[in-house]
């Protein structure tokens, strides 16, 4: 009874992960973290890609506060004719699409934005405009 048991297990498993529980093309093949879960983090850019050409310069200064039940707080620090700007904004996040999108909906609508998820781990999550060409690759702070 208890091979039975076993075999049944395995091959659950087994069809787990041959069977799509991959969500996003770059990963995880498979999270027990729910994905609202892995998106409550405080974030910063690792690298920024315009088209496969690395702008990460341009957005070392940027930070995405995420909450799992949907608050969102981005925060970017930038120079425009030789002075310091600072800017702030306040809004929500829901995926879209199958959880296979999220969008960001500000209260400065000119950060508002709907993106791919191309992966979602509680440590990394990459995001792609959708019908753009920048791609931002988030870490935690």
């Amino acid at each position: 009874m208890k091979n039975i048991r076993s075999i049944t297990v395995l091959i659950m498993l087994s069809g787990l992960l041959a069977f799509g529980c991959e969500d996003y093309p770059d990963g995880p093949a498979v999270s027990l973290v729910p994905k609202a879960d892995r998106v409550g983090n405080d974030w910063k850019i690792a690298e920024a890609l315009d088209n496969g050409t690395n702008v990460t310069a341009d957005y070392t200064r940027y930070e995405l506060d995420l909450t799992e039940s949907g608050a969102a707080t981005l925060t970017a620090q930038y120079t425009l004719l030789g002075m310091e700007y600072d800017f702030v904004t306040n809004g929500v996040w829901i995926f879209m699409s199958d959880e296979e999108k999220i969008s960001f909906d500000f209260d400065n609508n000119l950060a508002d934005g709907i993106y791919e998820i191309l992966k979602l781990e509680s440590n990394a999550m990459w995001l792609k405009q959708d019908g753009g060409t920048l791609e931002l690759h988030f870490v935690p702070r």
